[in-house]
């Protein structure tokens, strides 16, 4: 365990303090979902909540390989982000629809029907299902040749994304634009009824594939900005190419707030719903645990 833990830590460069959060958060939640999966919830699927810079992505890469090198646990682990529509999709949905469709995050940016296929043969215990990959310094969805192929039926799938789980506002909450990109770019409130629709009609129903929930939670929407500098900074480290999309501290501070309201939103809504609630600290420490059905 102290090997794999090192070497986890090393190859996602992340400080020594992971080691402890690790041992008494994340092995104690993956030991719950492995006795689910050994009382024959298989496969389980498991969604987690987390908003940007929250270290979903890393908690879920290290509940992967935990539970495969320790158990031999057959898992998937997807991310929302890897289903984002291309650039070209995009740049449809903002000349038909609204401009902001432009830019990816929000629900109505995602490939839905490609996310339900692929979570539907995945359910039914399908081999040989292929996983999309998109490339966030491109802005674009990777090759085909490109993407992950699972060769075994899963025994575990962990599906993580920002707005993975929220469900949508109450048509009244939309008509108060709560920032600066609402107020001067969606004076009409298109984008946000768009956004609001596409996540009810086409994200809800995929929930009740999902057996179990999980919540990082930020301490409020003031810590994403920190977050995603560094999360973008990390991002910008690991990436050759000169001609990318790695944004600067000014755009990041516009990009977030795309994600503002869904992100209150959930913070204000899904902890009484979600089944393993980890509250976060504006370090992104752990400072509770509650544990639910």
């Amino acid at each position: 365990m102290d090997k794999m833990l090192s070497e986890f830590i090393t190859k996602h460069k992340l400080s020594d303090a992971f080691q402890e959060t690790a041992l008494q958060f994340y092995v104690p939640l993956a030991s719950t979902l492995l006795e689910r999966i050994n009382r024959g919830e298989s496969p389980l699927f498991v969604g987690i909540n987390g908003c940007q810079g929250s270290g979903k992505s890393t908690m879920c890469a290290f509940i992967a390989e935990y539970l495969a090198n320790n158990f031999n646990v057959k898992v998937v682990n997807l991310s929302l982000d890897d289903f984002y529509l291309s650039k070209r999709a995009r740049k449809s949905l903002a000349e038909q629809i609204h401009p902001l469709l432009n830019t990816r995050g929000v629900p109505g940016t995602h490939d839905i029907d490609l996310l339900s296929r692929t979570l539907l043969a995945l359910k039914q215990g399908h081999s040989g299902v292929q996983t999309p990959a998109f490339d966030k310094a491109i802005d674009d969805v990777k090759y085909v040749a490109q993407w992950e192929y699972v060769k075994d039926q899963p025994d575990l799938v962990l599906l993580e994304g920002w707005c993975w789980g929220v469900m949508g506002q109450d048509s009244t909450a939309l008509s108060f634009a709560i920032n600066q990109l609402e107020h001067t770019k969606d004076e009409q409130c298109v984008w946000r009824e768009y956004v609001n629709n596409q996540l009810m009609d086409n994200y809800q129903p995929l929930y009740p594939l999902f057996d179990y929930w999980v919540m990082l939670a930020a301490p409020s929407f003031n810590a994403v900005y920190q977050w995603r500098l560094e999360q973008e900074n990390k991002l910008a480290a690991t990436t050759e190419e000169t001609n990318n999309h790695i944004m600067s501290s000014d755009q990041i501070s516009q990009f977030i707030q795309y994600f503002q309201r869904l992100t209150e939103h959930g913070l204000a809504t899904l902890p009484q719903r979600v089944n393993y609630l980890l509250t976060l600290d504006h370090n992104r420490q752990v400072k509770q645990v509650v544990i639910g059905d």
